[in-house]
């Protein structure tokens, strides 16, 4: 297997920074608890192509509600890597549970970004069976796959990001 890359925490400040803007009620003892038990992804086993992400918090989503949360992580991975983002296949064949950008893509340089390349989730409950999504603090929520990409023989981009979520588009 080729290793090209890292799952790293972002720091307690930037993780603290984006916590609040989810969820502007939490006290700061709080988010360091949440911080302090991040978990780093991992392969569940030797096969497994993709790298657990767990959930820094217990949530609830009733049918038709949708959560968006830092996960605290970030990847560092080699130049002409990807990492795209799924939600876990069981949660999404029980519960319909869908990434609101369908499936998440990490460039390379994102982990470069003004936000450290904080990795965000936006899940939502789209059961049609009523069924209520729970999970727990530390439960595998989606999986992240590391995927090498090739470019057009005319590409000449030049650009450097700077900026987190959706800054390749804002000029």
């Amino acid at each position: 297997m080729i290793r090209v890359g890292k799952f790293e925490k972002v720091s307690f400040e930037q993780f603290a920074k984006d916590y609040k803007d989810c969820f502007n009620n939490a006290s700061d003892e709080e988010i360091r608890r949440i911080y302090d038990d991040i978990k780093l992804p991992r392969r569940a086993t030797k096969g497994s192509a993709g790298y657990d992400i767990y959930s820094p918090i217990d949530f609830s989503l009733q049918p038709g509600e949708q959560i968006k949360f830092p996960t605290g992580i970030r990847a560092r991975m080699n130049e002409d890597w990807v990492l795209c983002i799924f939600p876990r296949s069981s949660w999404g064949f029980k519960f319909r549970l869908q990434m609101n950008n369908t499936v998440g893509i990490i460039d390379s340089d994102y982990y470069y970004s003004d936000n450290e390349g904080h990795i965000f989730h936006r899940l939502t409950n789209d059961s049609k069976e009523g069924k209520t999504f729970q999970i727990e603090k530390g439960v595998a929520i989606t999986q992240g796959i590391f995927m090498p990409y090739g470019i057009t023989e005319d590409d000449d981009v030049q650009e450097i990001r700077n900026g987190g979520l959706g800054s390749t588009t804002k000029k």
